[in-house]
């Protein structure tokens, strides 16, 4: 996957030079010369992340690398993912570095996956979405996790979109940030975070593109679009909800008339999937 969410080859390369800033001590004191092969085998079942990336690392310490399954794919408890094969002393050294990327991007697309499964049942045609909270040097990986299990990756970086949040309307009136916002661009939507009714319907009165209903419980979200519905809005703003949803209530936010569940647990809060790698000697 190309584009803003593939990470440049160096930023790759450098998460193996931090994990063996001076080479891997063991495997250099231990091995000499001999080859092995393996798989990559996923422990529990879930969707697929980060075998572009693995393979990458891979190739650079000229490891063979064959992908028996692709990113976004589905698998079972046991699968085998990828064959490796080449010098022991180069498989070990990127092991932990490309079984870390494929574990946390697999668990970040498995949980997307299961939430937007929720959501096809529930509200076909809504979205999942992830939101910026993710660690910095990981984002990329983190929002293409998101891509691979059928979600929206949302902001990238905050040069990508408009959104005016509770701390921009806590400087400036609600109805002067939309207007600026306007100005500053005529190509652009504008998302407005809200946290009530009647701030959604300013909002959608002074031109909001997206209403982002912040830390609504399921109640006021129907009123608020009950609301929106009644004034008579010549063109009804697309309506995005988050804010402490989860696996356990998300069914709950599958309201109609809700297009966007962004949920900040898909990057920060994922468990990693159990992936590991199984070696035999080359003899």
């Amino acid at each position: 996957m190309r584009g803003p969410f593939h990470l440049p080859r160096e930023m790759l390369l450098s998460f193996l030079a931090e994990d063996a800033p001076a080479g891997d001590i063991t495997s250099g004191s231990v091995l000499s010369g001999e080859r092995c092969r393996g798989r990559i085998v996923a422990r529990e079942g879930g969707v697929i992340a980060g075998l572009e990336e693995a393979e990458a690392l891979f190739l650079f310490c000229d490891v063979i690398f064959r992908p028996l399954v692709r990113d976004g794919d589905r698998v079972g408890p046991d699968s085998v993912l990828a064959e490796v094969e080449g010098l022991a002393e180069a498989v070990l050294l990127v092991e932990r570095t490309a079984l870390n990327i494929m574990g946390r991007m697999s668990g970040i697309a498995t949980m997307t996956r299961s939430l937007q499964d929720v959501l096809d049942q529930k509200l076909p045609g809504a979205r999942i979405a992830s939101t910026r909270k993710t660690c910095p040097g990981l984002r990329v990986l983190d929002k293409k996790a998101v891509i691979l299990g059928g979600g929206d990756p949302h902001r990238l970086t905050l040069s990508d979109g408009i959104l005016i949040k509770d701390n921009h309307l806590a400087i400036v009136p609600l109805e002067t940030a939309i207007e600026r916002a306007r100005a500053h661009s005529c190509y652009r939507k504008i998302e407005v975070e809200v946290e009530s009714p009647e701030v959604a319907l300013r909002a959608a009165r002074a031109g909001a593109d997206i209403l982002l209903l912040d830390n609504m419980e399921p109640p006021v979200v129907r009123e608020t679009l009950r609301v929106l519905m009644d004034s008579q809005l010549p063109r009804l703003p697309l309506i995005e909800v988050s804010g402490r949803i989860n696996e356990d209530n998300i069914a709950d936010y599958a309201i109609r008339g809700v297009s966007v569940i962004s949920i900040g647990a898909l990057t920060h809060s994922s468990k990693s999937l159990d992936i590991g790698l199984d070696l035999d000697a080359i003899v």
